[in-house]
């Protein structure tokens, strides 16, 4: 008699985004959004953290211990289905960025008119001295080429600032390159519709291209040679912003070059229930006084560092430090390959450290401003987020097929459908899998053992035949409710 075997894998608890630990004009607003549109706190809450970055990052770093330093800017993507008004929320979350962008270019503005007059007189007058030195003879033609020569030098050293730009649509990697190139190094993508998947996948022009978007998170140092131009980026800073559907993640997972070079692993993934069928028709909207406080704390937020040169450095209380010393603690054996609960994600989980204490950097900040050491309290609301992350990473993960026993096992489970064996050997199952999924039959084993554990399969020794003959090798019986669904 057979058992009803056990899914693979039961839905993963994926917690809802804890709003609370968000300082307390923030919390308010993201929860007041998610009661007006009817969607998941979630979604708010995750474009509420790329905001902050959005505000923070390239212009302020947060000192964790030694040489350990970590930028401020985030990757952040919510996934939820169609109709989950993903725009809607968008808009009311970043509308205060593209307020504090309009104050930037108007303070900005006589400062470039009069840098672009000034640099214009400047070639000018260059042009003129050389056209002279050109014609002139005897003497004064060694005094005159030197006078050109200081008047073009001085011309060169001018530049006229770029107009101050703080977000970007779905843009391609050239575009984000110049646009950080020109804005000293800090640039956010906010989109609800999550193209920039396939535009940094190149899917329609070849090899992806990810340069910019792998340094861009870590900070490293970027170098872009064009024919027209070369652009240097000493400290990028992006910070990406992203509601998409969950079809695009698993769609993203068969991407190659994503996961092998890192890019994967530097999202933090949200991928909350939908509410759609469960909404209330009347909603209470957002108080007028929540959404004051909300938009006025932003733009001071962006206001205040936009001026930055050097970066604000954000340093940590010992007990803060302490609190995240604890935390790695209790990762660390988790990202073992065998065994540990993240080892199948270890370059995500590797990273989420990093991610956290950049999280509490940027709660202090929205809390506290940049004068004071982050609290533990501050850490520990930041090791929450972490966590919440977490479960949900696995849960993305899992989606993009990240668990190589478990895909190798789902495709084991569907060759047994599909040829509605009841007794089989391993060398026939191994016969009918792709062998770029299943290189070799030692590789199958992990995955029959795994269908074994879950009740699919039953592993037996089949008698002699003879006294002499070698034993036969193990065979497997299937579980009855997959002949009955296969041919």
């Amino acid at each position: 008699m057979w058992e009803d075997p056990i899914p693979l894998t039961g839905r993963r608890e994926r917690p809802p985004f804890p709003a609370h630990v968000l300082p307390a004009w923030l919390g308010e607003f993201v929860t007041a959004v998610a009661e007006e549109t009817q969607t998941p706190v979630d979604l708010a809450g995750s474009i509420a953290l790329a905001v902050l970055a959005t505000a923070a990052g390239g212009r302020s770093v947060v000192h964790v211990r030694g040489n350990w330093r970590e930028p401020t800017n985030l990757y952040t993507v919510v996934a939820l289905p169609p109709a989950n008004r993903k725009s809607a929320v968008f808009a009311l979350l970043t509308n205060p960025l593209y307020e504090a962008e309009k104050q930037l270019k108007t303070v900005m503005k006589p400062v470039i008119v009069e840098a672009d007059l000034t640099a214009r007189l400047a070639k000018e007058a260059a042009d003129k001295a050389a056209a002279k030195a050109a014609s002139a003879d005897g003497d004064k033609r060694d005094e005159m080429v030197a006078t050109a020569v200081g008047l073009a030098q001085t011309a060169d050293t001018l530049t006229v600032p770029a107009e101050p730009v703080l977000l970007a649509d779905d843009s391609t990697p050239e575009t984000v390159t110049s646009l950080m190139a020109e804005q000293g190094g800090r640039l956010s993508v906010m989109s609800a519709e999550g193209c920039i998947f396939d535009i940094i996948a190149s899917r329609y022009s070849g090899a992806p291209n990810m340069e910019v978007f792998l340094k861009g998170h870590a900070g490293g140092r970027l170098r872009v040679n064009r024919q027209t131009r070369r652009e240097y980026i000493d400290a990028p800073a992006l910070t990406i912003g992203l509601a998409v559907q969950p079809d695009v993640l698993r769609d993203i997972g068969k991407v190659k070059g994503f996961e092998g070079r890192g890019l994967l692993a530097r999202f933090l993934y949200s991928l909350p229930v939908s509410t759609v069928g469960d909404r209330e028709i009347i909603t209470d909207p957002v108080p007028e006084e929540t959404a004051s406080a909300y938009t006025a704390r932003v733009i001071d937020l962006a206001l205040s560092l936009a001026e930055w040169t050097d970066p604000a450095v954000i340093q940590l209380t010992p007990e803060a430090d302490a609190a995240l010393i604890a935390y790695q603690k209790r990762i660390e054996p988790q990202l073992k390959a065998r065994g540990g609960k993240l080892g199948h994600i270890s370059n995500w989980a590797g990273k989420l450290a990093g991610a956290t204490a950049r999280m509490a950097a940027l709660l202090h900040l929205a809390d506290h401003g940049y004068a004071h050491p982050v609290t533990e309290d501050t850490m520990r609301a930041a090791i929450e987020l972490g966590d919440y992350y977490t479960a949900h990473a696995l849960a993305v993960f899992d989606v993009m097929g990240a668990d190589p026993v478990l895909s190798r096992a789902r495709s084991v489970l569907e060759a047994l459908r599909d040829n509605g064996w009841e007794d089989v050997s391993r060398r026939d199952v191994f016969s009918v899998l792709s062998r770029s999924e299943v290189p070799t039959v030692a590789d199958l084993e992990p995955a029959l053992a795994l269908l074994e554990d879950h009740g699919y399969l039953r592993s037996y020794q089949p008698e002699r035949t003879g006294k002499r003959a070698r034993p036969p090798a193990p065979r497997l019986q299937a579980h009855p409710s997959l002949r009955h669904s296969g041919r």
